[in-house]
């Protein structure tokens, strides 16, 4: 069972009911804070997760309460301090997945993906079960500036083939992500936020929505006017910029998209229905590059096009227009 990576049966009970507590008390989190908490439950039922940061531990939350660190005279741990060294880092848990027995993941900010790219694309095109826990993912990282925040690399790992790119946009969605993260046959990127996001999901289904790759968050009508895409730490912003429009007489219906590699592989039933037949705006702090497939020729992007800028999240959002305002603005736009 430990060399084949296997996950034991007691794991699912406990993520399970984690997620129904969850549910019901529905804490405003970053997801790098959920996805420590889901961590919790994970590394106290799977013996054989190896956890890791390049020298971000404290600020990815990769490792949990009771993990033991490797050194150099005690290998008995089950956590890597890999030091500023993302590339080794990537490369090593490469290694680990293709031993088997143990499952690796390691986290460092979203934008020093590029400092691995490589280990990251060998992950993909050997089909490594490789978590790769990359927090900080947007301008939201705030006063860090444009050198920390990333815009172009949502596109670049979704560019790649076989591998899993999710940007949960709570704690139920963070908790969602591992679980689907632990029971792929290839590599997963966690896209996670510094700053605390609301939480909605609050529905008694059992089923893991984000393995569908995108979901309807907020039924507000058969009838919709108009389908608001996000993910992430935008949902929060779609979610109150269609309560405002539901005021004016405008159904807005809201769709997680966490994981566009998933999606796609859905039925064109289910992603007709998820996305509707109507004007579409999709918005994500982030490049627009590959969003055209999701909201067509007419459709509208809100998110960033340029570089960032260094702030408080709450000022680089208004000074970037990724606003409710901007979002009603455009949707009274499309439905002239």
């Amino acid at each position: 069972m430990f060399i084949e990576g296997n996950i034991p049966d007691s794991y699912q009970r406990k993520m399970n009911s984690f997620i129904k507590q969850m549910k019901k008390e529905l804490p405003k989190l970053a997801t790098r804070q959920a996805s420590q908490k889901a961590l919790e439950v994970i590394n106290k039922t799977i013996v054989n997760t190896l956890g890791g940061s390049a020298d971000l531990t404290g600020s990815n939350l990769t490792k949990t309460s009771e993990m033991k660190t490797v050194t150099s005279s005690k290998f008995s741990g089950n956590y890597i301090h890999y030091g500023i060294r993302e590339h080794a880092m990537g490369s090593i848990m490469n290694g680990v997945a293709l031993h088997k027995g143990f499952i690796p993941y390691g986290g460092t900010f979203l934008v020093f993906s590029d400092y691995m790219r490589a280990s990251i694309r060998l992950s993909a095109l050997m089909s490594l079960r490789v978590i790769y826990v990359l927090t900080h993912d947007s301008i939201g990282l705030g006063e860090d500036g444009p050198t920390h925040q990333p815009i172009e690399h949502l596109a670049i790992l979704r560019a790649t083939p076989n591998l899993n790119l999710i940007r949960p946009a709570d704690i139920v969605e963070t908790a969602e992500a591992w679980d689907v993260a632990l029971k792929t046959n290839g590599p997963t990127v966690l896209a996670l936020s510094r700053q605390g996001l609301k939480a909605y999901r609050s529905e008694k289904t059992n089923k893991n929505l984000v393995s569908y790759g995108g979901y309807i968050l907020n039924n507000i009508s058969k009838d919709r006017d108009i389908t608001l895409i996000a993910t992430g730490s935008e949902i929060e912003i779609a979610m109150e910029a269609s309560e405002i429009m539901y005021k004016e007489g405008i159904k807005a219906t809201v769709v997680s998209l966490p994981c566009w590699e998933l999606f796609d592989k859905q039925s064109e039933e289910y992603k007709n229905q998820v996305l509707g037949n109507c004007p579409r705006i999709a918005i994500e702090a982030a490049s627009e590059m590959g969003w055209s497939k999701y909201i067509g020729e007419n459709g509208i992007f809100i998110g960033m096009k340029s570089f960032g800028a260094s702030g408080p999240a709450s000022d680089l959002y208004n000074h970037f227009n990724i606003t409710s305002k901007s979002i009603i603005d455009s949707a009274k736009l499309l439905l002239k």
